[in-house]
């Protein structure tokens, strides 16, 4: 069965889902294979579900042969079909990768592009192999912008994304220290990243750059560039205290954003909104409402304690970002929880040294040092505490309450130290 025999199929569905446990009744069960599962051993769990047909990359010893389509390969079918419902939308993309930021600026597009326009925007981190071809199939031909979040941990990644998604519009965050064990080190993640900008170049797409950013500038040069951020831009940044204020034609507006590093993400944002012609009030409106989520960027107020909640995810550029921030706030007492910043590979240890560096000579009463790569540095300071995992922390906390600090919380996903709040 091709491709669009099976899209045929899929046009008469209740959508796809590649989880037996979460079958709608109609849809199509695609069963997916990883390292640690095989989806076709759930799909006759997911017929009898009620889904309308199973595509399986094995063959299924089942009475009803007819309700399994059997393909060569399940997950090139799922990348496919994306592909082909994508070349039958109108809609234009606009695709959002780098390393830091990414999803932020994506929610900023959301929030202001919907004041205006039917939109869609990835869901949650489906921003994989596996992500962006669920998220396209979820783009209807009624939707007037669509903005897929790539994301990547090794070389090839973004243009195999590319080819699936194939955007019309790019942007690239920025080039930090992020999964330098996949990408073989910094000039790895400026190659992998830049392969937005190879395809839409050969697409002769449109790419949103940072006219500040003067490796982005040269990575892109060539292209067909929007530049942001120049001297002559309406948009200004105020202040950080801990919101980031801006300035727009003498309007000035509190965001519900901390850290003046995001305002490099609202400025994507804006520029983004202002070429799709969104009148500079919805954009205002929209920035002034917009509300961070998903322990990014958040501003916390407990019981005992202030909190900047940065806890989502961490490398060490975000590191070193937010610790800079964090610094320049004030407080009667500052205390920071950190936890590792994962998939380094051979740079783990330099880089966790440097951030214990720079913490060293932050202002700051506390620091709580969560994780393996951290414990192995026992860096010496009166005010730095090492845990090998959360649960030493957990218990220093409960013997030892932290009561009328303002504290940054920032680790990697794998760390989790969302699971202070309660704590605090």
């Amino acid at each position: 069965m091709n491709t669009k025999e099976i899209y045929d199929l899929y046009s008469q569905s209740n959508g796809i889902s590649t989880d037996s446990r979460k079958i709608k009744k109609g849809c199509i069960y695609l069963a997916l294979k990883g390292e640690h599962f095989n989806g076709n051993l759930f799909a006759e769990d997911a017929i009898n579900k009620g889904a309308f047909k199973a595509i399986v990359d094995e063959t299924i010893d089942t009475d009803n042969s007819e309700d399994f389509i059997k393909v060569d390969n399940a997950l090139k079918t799922l990348q496919d079909l994306a592909r082909y419902h994508r070349r039958l939308l109108k809609t234009p993309i606009i695709a959002i990768t780098g390393s830091n930021g990414k999803t932020t600026t994506k929610k900023l597009c959301q929030s202001i592009f919907s004041t205006t326009f039917k939109t869609f925007a990835t869901k949650g981190n489906l921003n994989n192999h596996i992500g962006v071809p669920l998220s396209l199939l979820q783009i209807d031909a009624s939707t007037e912008i669509a903005l897929i979040e790539l994301g990547a941990n090794h070389q090839k990644e973004i243009e195999d994304l590319c080819a699936i998604c194939e955007p019309d519009y790019g942007y690239v965050t920025n080039f930090g220290k992020d999964h330098l064990e996949g990408f073989g080190g910094v000039q790895g993640v400026i190659k992998a990243n830049s392969e937005l900008y190879a395809y839409l170049n050969k697409v002769e797409g449109k790419i949103f750059v940072d006219a500040q950013d003067q490796l982005q500038n040269q990575q892109a040069e060539g292209g067909d560039l929007i530049f942001f951020n120049t001297d002559n831009d309406l948009l200004k940044f105020v202040s950080a205290h801990p919101y980031v204020k801006i300035n727009l034609e003498e309007n000035i507006v509190t965001t519900q954003l901390i850290g003046d590093y995001n305002f490099q993400n609202i400025a994507a944002a804006y520029a983004m909104a202002s070429y799709f012609g969104i009148s500079n009030d919805k954009i205002l409106k929209a920035l002034a409402e917009f509300t961070p989520e998903d322990n990014r960027s958040q501003f916390v107020h407990t019981d005992h304690n202030q909190l900047v909640l940065d806890a989502y995810n961490a490398n060490p550029s975000s590191m070193e970002l937010a610790i800079k921030n964090f610094d320049r706030l004030e407080a009667d007492k500052k205390s920071v929880i950190l936890g590792d910043m994962l998939e380094l590979g051979e740079s783990s240890y330099e880089e966790h040294l440097i951030t214990l560096q720079q913490l060293d000579k932050q202002s700051i009463d506390q620091a709580f040092l969560v994780g393996h790569a951290f414990y192995e540095h026992q860096f010496k300071s009166e005010k730095f505490h090492f845990y090998k995992n959360f649960e030493g922390l957990k218990k220093h906390l409960q013997d030892q309450p932290l009561k009328d600090y303002l504290i940054l919380i920032k680790g990697s996903r794998g760390i989790a130290l969302e699971r202070c709040i309660d704590l605090l």
